[in-house]
């Protein structure tokens, strides 16, 4: 089964600048909204929300010190005396001397303050149960990715570079898991299939990986560090002599758009020109049009298209080939 980056009409990946800026402050400015910071009652405190970042972060670094705090909050000095002054004087807050050096105070929460840190944090963590119950899992995975990736871009002018994805060959300890995950998250929220399109896609991988030996057979992973979110593999086997079966081809949701489905795509093309394929084969559905440009663009052609239901529910199941070198095939 096939999903790749949000592509253009042209296949290739769209730029950055080119994504819709007043759509992500607008939704942005609802995010802040629904969070309470612009009403007098956040977190359901009477606390100004720079107080209540620095009694979560006070209780979850028990002994830090002003400074360290105002470039967590990122907060001006004055800003962070401010309010440790005020946050001491309602006794949520005490400062201790540090042990080697007398000019340093150490903040801690009194048991006031202790108090009043756990009734935030179960409120927010009502607020996010909440909004959870009204979505998928796979949607809560896509929000949680997303806001990662968001915060951060945002942090760029930060000395925190963003990991390389690196592609890599091979099989590694959790690859059929995660893939099939990738799949059924991503098939059980566009598609509405369920158990047994994730168990056909699950006992088809395995079976593969068992024979990866062969060298007419080959499986990439996208690694985000220690993380899979990406895959592809060239089946060299199961089509016959002299066509090539690309397979598994999926980007995670929450790098999606970022080229990751055209590494991945080139990498496993590069293998079955190499090895002489005088076709590359593959399977998807109708309507994935960002798929079907980026196929199109790397010498696909459609050939065929039939309903099919062996996936759980009925699609338009669509068969497209390239031959040896970029070249499409003509449509049968």
């Amino acid at each position: 089964m096939i999903i790749v980056a949000s592509c253009n009409h042209n296949g290739f990946n769209v730029p950055q600048q080119s994504l819709t800026i007043n759509d992500i402050r607008s939704t942005s400015r609802r995010l802040v909204r629904e969070l309470g910071f612009m009403g007098g009652d956040f977190a359901g405190t009477d606390l100004p929300p720079s107080a209540v970042h620095a009694l979560i972060e006070i209780d979850a670094c028990p002994g830090i010190t002003a400074r360290d705090l105002g470039k967590l909050l990122r907060l001006e000095k004055s800003s962070v005396s401010r309010m440790l002054r005020k946050l001491v004087l309602s006794g949520d807050v005490r400062e201790e001397t540090d042990d080697e050096d007398s000019r340093i105070k150490r903040l801690h929460l009194s048991g006031q303050g202790q108090e009043r840190a756990g009734a935030i944090h179960s409120f927010a963590n009502r607020q996010v149960s909440s909004a959870l119950t009204r979505l998928t899992p796979a949607d809560g995975h896509t929000i949680l990715e997303g806001l990662r990736l968001y915060a951060d871009a945002l942090g760029g002018r930060s000395d925190n570079a963003a990991p390389t994805i690196d592609i890599v060959e091979g099989y590694r300890p959790g690859l059929i898991a995660r893939i099939t995950q990738m799949h059924a998250l991503y098939y059980a929220r566009t598609s509405g299939f369920g158990q047994r399109f994730e168990s056909i896609v699950a006992e088809g991988l395995a079976s593969f990986c068992n024979r990866l030996e062969n060298p007419k057979n080959a499986i990439w992973v996208a690694m985000r560090g220690q993380e899979i979110i990406g895959s592809v593999a060239i089946d060299g086997e199961d089509l016959g002599p002299g066509v090539a079966h690309l397979r598994w081809f999926i980007v995670d949701d929450g790098v999606r758009g970022g080229g990751v489905g055209r590494r991945l795509l080139a990498t496993a093309l590069a293998f079955a020109d190499e090895n002489a394929f005088d076709e590359t084969h593959l399977w998807t559905f109708n309507g994935l049009l960002a798929a079907r440009h980026l196929y199109e663009a790397h010498g696909f052609a459609c050939v065929e298209e039939h309903p099919g239901s062996q996936w759980g529910s009925e699609v338009l199941e669509q068969r497209f080939v390239r031959q040896l070198n970029g070249m499409p095939a003509p449509r049968g």
